[in-house]
């Protein structure tokens, strides 16, 4: 049976007004975590310029590969397996990477990893862009955000939604700088860096 997701539903036609502009000269996206597929299809068929490469853990390939053979875009790839924190990852050109609500499902070492290997991966003017729940000074954003963050830690103690200024500081690091902050419905946003 193919996967669904509710909030992939709910939210995909507004995060994809604003990739339409983010990506208006870029060719190549890997999407960490493709989770069902819905949003590579979602995407990829109002954004066909780009070439829309999928990953994710091995276990969910088969979901996502359900929803790519249906869509059967020209444009769309098959996943590949792709753990963040892996000594290497796949060789894939790539001019930006995208991100859905992952961020505040890994432990911060994946979190750093993901900087790390992703920025190496990205040429200079790549971008890098996450969609989620994000702290501001160590403050939550709303009620609702401060429950998710319990509700995510009681599952995993090593996960919860992350502070902009560390992210902020790690893409620093790694020669990402902060391009974009885009408010974005239901207490999420998209952050957008760009190598240099």
């Amino acid at each position: 049976m193919k996967p669904f997701s509710n909030p992939c539903e709910r939210n995909q036609a507004e995060i994809c007004s604003v990739l339409k502009d983010l990506l208006s000269d870029k060719k190549h996206m890997l999407e960490i975590g493709s989770g069902t597929g819905q949003h590579a299809v979602y995407f990829a068929e109002r954004l066909p310029h780009i070439i829309w490469q999928t990953s994710d853990q091995e276990e969910n390939h088969d979901g996502i590969q359900q929803w790519l053979d249906e869509a059967n875009l020209e444009n769309t790839r098959a996943p590949v397996s792709l753990n963040v924190s892996q000594e290497q990852w796949p060789d894939i050109p790539c001019d930006s990477l995208y991100s859905a609500n992952v961020v505040h499902i890994m432990s911060w070492e994946n979190v750093i990893d993901y900087f790390e290997k992703g920025a190496n991966l990205l040429p200079k003017e790549g971008l890098f862009i996450l969609y989620g729940p994000f702290n501001y000074g160590g403050e939550f954003t709303s009620p609702s955000n401060a429950d998710f963050d319990q509700w995510l830690k009681s599952n995993n103690p090593q996960s919860g939604i992350r502070d902009f200024e560390a992210l902020d500081a790690l893409a620093n690091k790694n020669a990402l700088f902060l391009k974009h902050d885009i408010d974005m419905a239901a207490n999420n946003r998209i952050l957008c860096w760009e190598k240099r």
